[in-house]
């Protein structure tokens, strides 16, 4: 084991936790610091819980995914922002069960991360055994279209980084 892997087990992990830091506070330099310290450590604690390393099949997919969230996550808060000022007591919040069909556990959790970091949307469970994410919706009006939306948008692009 190189001092890189002992000190970095799960380096993926590590720039996922980095990324999400960073978009949860400002761009600084102190952030980039504290950031990338949690994300050691936090990676480094928590390897006896992984089982497998994931591995990523195709790095620029990943960097395209990553930009379509960022755009959706900017999309969602205008979404977001009009309904709760213009439109409030018209909301319909839900909940919903999604079926999964990826099988890398680091691409299920990208993916509950992506539906709770895009507004409007937060991942409440996750039943491992039924393949399942129960999903609630701030506005819930089309529960199939949303489905197919999220599979397309994000399960899918997640399948073909991740999944063999």
């Amino acid at each position: 084991m190189t001092w890189i892997q002992r000190w970095l087990p799960h380096p993926l992990f590590a720039g996922f936790l980095l990324l999400l830091w960073l978009l949860m506070n400002a761009f600084s330099f102190a952030h980039l610091l504290l950031g990338s310290a949690l994300a050691v450590v936090i990676s480094r604690v928590t390897q006896p819980f992984w089982p497998e390393r994931s591995r990523i099949k195709y790095p620029g997919k990943l960097m395209l995914y990553l930009g379509r969230l960022l755009v959706d996550i900017l999309k969602s808060n205008l979404i977001v922002a009009r309904r709760i000022l213009f439109h409030s007591r018209q909301l319909q919040p839900g909940f919903f069960t999604y079926p999964l069909t990826l099988t890398d556990d680091f691409a299920v959790t990208m993916l509950a991360s992506t539906i709770s970091l895009t507004p409007g949307t937060v991942s409440a469970h996750y039943d491992r055994e039924g393949r399942t994410l129960l999903i609630h919706c701030l506005h819930l009006e089309d529960e199939a279209a949303l489905i197919r939306d999220i599979h397309s948008r994000y399960e899918l692009p997640l399948k073909e980084i991740f999944d063999d």
